[in-house]
């Protein structure tokens, strides 16, 4: 077994298996690993919003001619007492914060905030893994590093203290980064959602028991060969 990171986390967390770092060269350079390393099943756990990822993958394995199975999450769900507008994309989620001056809290990872510059009126509490570099040429941001899972006391204490009015969220589902989604509901404030991307159509598993399952069942057949 190896476990592939895309190289976007200068220090990731420590891992229980062989760990291999960096791009493969598209659809194209993943299906000549898969062959070379003699890989059986390719699982995509990549993040809901990884989608060129998951598109390379899903090439990728049907050039190997080996199964594929994605680890996806199921997305979160509004319950009473959210309040959450759904975007498509990150000029969207400016455009919804509207023009007068508000603290939104950016809970999205150093990618995707170059389309805020276009709004500098807004104040920004900025939070990813890895700092950001270079820092946004906007007059009023604040800049965390943390690594989840966020509780919603936390979550709910940080966005007191800051004065957060609304919040900018990818929707990943789990409960790692729930916490800031409970902490709005509980403050009362709206969240800007940005919706998932498409991913390929190709055989899904909500959770890593159910993965464990499927791969079982996956790789009997070519154990029963003697592969």
């Amino acid at each position: 077994m190896t476990l592939s990171l895309a190289g976007r986390t200068a220090a990731p967390a420590p891992q229980p298996v062989p760990v291999r770092v960096g791009g493969f060269g598209g659809a194209a350079g993943l299906a000549a690993w898969l062959g070379a390393q003699a890989i059986d099943l390719l699982i995509d756990a990549t993040h809901p919003y990884a989608a060129q990822i998951s598109a390379n993958a899903a090439d990728a394995a049907a050039r190997a001619k080996i199964p594929l199975l994605v680890l996806d999450r199921p997305a979160w769900e509004a319950v009473a007492g959210d309040h959450w507008t759904e975007v498509p994309d990150m000029p969207a989620a400016v455009q919804a914060l509207g023009a007068a001056p508000c603290r939104a809290f950016l809970a999205l990872g150093r990618k995707e905030l170059a389309p805020f510059v276009a709004a500098p009126q807004h104040f920004y509490l900025i939070r990813s893994v890895d700092p950001v570099e270079p820092k946004l040429p906007v007059p009023h941001a604040v800049y965390l590093t943390g690594r989840g899972p966020f509780d919603e006391t936390d979550e709910y204490r940080l966005l007191g203290e800051h004065r957060i009015d609304i919040i900018i969220a990818k929707n990943s589902g789990g409960a790692a980064t729930y916490g800031k989604i409970a902490a709005a509901r509980r403050l009362g404030l709206p969240v800007i959602m940005l919706a998932r991307p498409a991913r390929p159509q190709v055989p899904a598993v909500a959770g890593v028991e159910e993965a464990l399952a499927r791969l079982d069942h996956v790789l009997a057949p070519e154990a029963a060969r003697g592969v």
